[in-house]
């Protein structure tokens, strides 16, 4: 069996961050250090949060960086690796037998022993195989043989990561993405609600229209005469799951899959090649005609309530690269319909249209994991609302 290194990976809030983005900071990395514990439980070898504060450094040059040190320094028994210029690079001759577990402090916050065993079994195992949460959009990816990083160029995000094994490094992925629990990953202050995290009691004293929102979509999903409008990164086995596990119907505006994960270094683009389409959303593309203060009315004529992937609009808005976006912490002020931080007057009007509720069409804005995983546990509240 091959030594096992895991690699949670966190970045702390600057000093002049927003409360809100401190908030997020300080409960991701209570679940890193949970999540550290775990991984040792189940068989790591060894477990290390690798803290910091966020710089220029795309994800594919820090894991690259890592790497350095550990091969440099014997620490991931005999990898091999080192880096140069963001790209991780074989030393030749070298045996090559440690496995690893790469994941964001954010990551699978309801994942269990057993799906956390089983990163650790494939890392362990024979070499030219990897594992993701979702081959597609990955929070967290267990490898094999950490040479197979070998040639990593420097990918923006985690997201990508298995695509580029599978499509560059010809290493065999498979994925958990049945298991939608691996799919819920903590993106925002809104996602620490959604799943509970003990740190989501002051986040609801803050922002108390939120509990009204979840309890209003719960009924929603629980009326059988009802309708819910999903829009923006809706996966496959999410449609699938909606079919049977909740009573109302279900309109989905299914837009940018791969938003993060289809990065041209993970596909392989040559330098120069033509850049690929930008983002681009049906719902954007209303929200462009008719304004952002529109978006109530246009949710009141296709449905009775509706979670939607802001993300996917900002994208549509202002391209896929976040630094063009509204900052963070107005962002997450928008998913808590928070309207008052926001400055951006785009995101606010947008804000301030959700919360207007034409004829009680109550509206949650989010990420990726609103509207997959987060629809779930909405469900389980709806259920309890039906018992």
């Amino acid at each position: 069996m091959r030594p096992v290194l895991v690699l949670i990976f966190h970045a702390t809030a600057s000093p002049d961050a927003g409360p809100l983005v401190r908030a997020l900071a300080e409960a991701r990395g209570a679940l890193a250090e949970r999540q550290r514990n775990a991984f040792i439980a189940v068989g790591a070898d060894a477990a290390e949060i690798i803290s910091g504060l966020p710089d220029v450094l795309s994800f594919g040059e820090r894991l690259a960086a890592e790497m350095r040190v550990r091969g440099g320094a014997g620490g991931l028994s005999g990898t091999g690796l080192s880096g140069v210029g963001g790209y991780v690079v074989l030393d030749s001759g070298a045996a090559n037998t440690g496995g690893l577990v790469v994941l964001g402090s954010g990551s699978i916050p309801l994942a269990r022993a057993a799906d956390l065993r089983r990163f650790v079994e494939v890392a362990a195992g024979p070499g030219g195989h990897a594992i993701a949460n979702n081959r597609y959009s990955a929070d967290v990816v267990a490898i094999s043989r950490a040479a197979d990083l070998a040639g990593l160029p420097p990918l923006p995000a985690d997201n990508a990561l298995p695509r580029w094994l599978e499509e560059r490094a010809g290493v065999a992925v498979t994925d958990l993405r049945s298991r939608w629990r691996l799919g819920v990953d903590v993106d925002t202050p809104l996602d620490l609600i959604l799943v509970g995290d003990p740190a989501a009691r002051d986040l609801r004293a803050t922002a108390p229209l939120i509990g009204e929102r979840l309890a209003a979509l719960a009924g929603v999903m629980a009326n059988s005469h009802a309708e819910l409008l999903v829009a923006g990164r809706v996966s496959a086995t999410t449609l699938r799951w909606l079919e049977r596990g909740v009573a109302c119907r279900v309109r989905a505006l299914v837009e940018e899959r791969g938003l993060k994960a289809s990065s041209r270094l993970a596909l392989g683009a040559p330098p120069g090649a033509a850049a690929s389409r930008p983002p681009r959303s049906i719902l954007g593309e209303l929200l462009d005609r008719d304004g952002p203060e529109s978006l109530a009315a246009v949710v009141a004529k296709l449905a009775d309530a509706a979670v939607i992937d802001t993300r996917v609009l900002l994208a549509h808005r202002a391209g896929a690269d976040e630094r063009d976006w509204p900052i963070a912490e107005e962002r997450f002020a928008s998913d808590l319909l928070l309207p008052e931080p926001i400055a951006d007057p785009w995101l606010r009007a947008l804000t301030v249209s959700a919360l207007t509720d034409p004829d009680d069409h109550p509206i949650l804005l989010g990420g990726h994991t609103l509207v997959n995983g987060g629809l779930h546990l909405l469900a389980e509240r709806a259920r309890a609302v039906a018992r």
